[in-house]
C-alpha cells in the first residue's frame, strides 16, 4: 500500500514538474519581451538576461505613439462584440429551440466557414466595402471583425442553449411570454456563462486581428494597435525597447479580460456538454 502511495506522489511530481517547464517555456517569449522593454537602451542583441532597472522610458514613448491605436482597438473590439453576440445570440437559441429543418447543416456550414482564410474574405470585403463607403471607418471594420467571433459564438451558445432545462422555457411561454420575451428575459440570463465566454472570444479575435486592419484601412483615420505595431517596427527598427513595450501594452487589455473572466470561460465551455 506504502508503495503505491509512493509511486502515486512521485507520479503527481513528476507531473508538475513537466507541466512548469512547459509554462516557462511557453512564456519565455513574453518574459523576453517585457525584459526588452525594460532595456530600452539596448541593441536586440545586447539585451541582458535580467534587467538592472526599471526603465519605463520605453513605455513611455510606446504609449505616446500608439496610445490612440489602442484606443481605437479597444472601441472596435467593444463594437464587434456587440454585433456578435446581438447577431449569434438569437442564430443560436432559434437552432436550439425552434426545431429548424436543416439545422444541423446549418450549424455545420458555420463551422466550414471558420476554415475560409482571412485574406479570402478580407479581399472579397473590400470590393463590397467600397460600394458600400465602409472603407477606412470604424464600423466597417466592426462588421469585418464581428465575422471572426459569430461562427464560434453560434456553436459555442447553441450547444449551452440545448442543455438548458426545457421545463422553464415552456413554463414561461404558458405563462404568455412570447418568443422574444422568452429568449430576452428566461434563455440570456439563463445563458450567462456563454454570452461572457463568447463576448470574451470574440474580443480577442477582434484585437488581434491584423488581416482585415491592413485591408480594409487604406488610411491612418482608423489605425489598430496591431496595424501601428506593424508600421511602428518598420519606421522604430533600431528602437526594440519601444517596439516591445508597445507589443507589452497591447497584451494587457486582453489579459486582464482573461484574468477577470477565467470562471465563466470555464463553466460557458462545459456548460453545453452535459445535459
Amino acid at each position: 500500500m506504502a508503495s503505491h502511495t509512493t509511486a502515486a506522489a512521485r507520479r503527481r511530481w513528476g507531473s508538475t514538474v513537466a507541466g512548469v517547464l512547459i509554462l516557462c517555456v511557453m512564456l519565455f517569449p513574453l518574459y523576453w519581451m517585457l525584459n526588452t522593454a525594460l532595456q530600452p537602451a539596448s541593441g536586440l542583441l545586447e539585451v541582458a538576461p535580467v534587467p538592472d532597472g526599471l526603465d519605463l522610458s520605453g513605455f513611455s514613448k510606446a504609449l505616446g505613439d500608439q496610445g490612440g491605436n489602442l484606443l481605437t482597438s479597444l472601441a472596435v473590439s467593444l463594437g464587434a462584440v456587440l454585433i456578435c453576440l446581438a447577431i449569434a445570440a438569437p442564430a443560436a437559441y432559434g437552432l436550439a429551440r425552434f426545431g429548424l429543418r436543416g439545422s444541423k447543416t446549418i450549424v455545420f456550414g458555420t463551422l466550414i466557414t471558420q476554415m475560409v482564410p482571412g485574406i479570402v474574405i478580407a479581399n472579397a470585403l473590400y470590393t463590397s466595402y467600397v460600394d458600400l463607403g465602409l472603407v477606412n471607418s470604424y464600423f466597417g471594420l466592426m462588421l469585418a471583425d464581428a465575422s471572426l467571433g459569430i461562427p464560434f459564438s453560434i456553436v459555442l451558445m447553441r450547444s449551452f442553449v440545448v442543455s438548458l432545462p426545457g421545463e422553464v422555457i415552456e413554463a414561461a411561454q404558458m405563462d404568455g411570454a412570447g418568443p422574444l420575451r422568452t429568449f430576452l428575459t428566461v434563455v440570456l440570463p439563463m445563458s450567462r456563462n456563454s454570452l461572457i465566454t463568447s463576448g470574451l472570444f470574440a474580443f480577442l479575435f477582434s484585437w488581434s486581428d491584423f488581416m482585415f486592419a491592413l485591408t480594409l484601412n487604406t488610411t491612418d483615420d482608423v489605425k489598430p494597435v496591431t496595424l501601428g505595431i506593424y508600421q511602428y517596427i518598420g519606421a522604430h527598427v533600431g528602437d526594440w525597447g519601444s517596439v516591445m513595450a508597445a507589443s507589452v501594452l497591447s497584451a494587457v487589455p486582453a489579459a486582464i479580460l482573461l484574468v477577470l473572466a477565467q470562471k465563466y470561460i470555464a463553466a460557458g465551455i462545459t456548460g453545453g456538454s452535459v445535459k
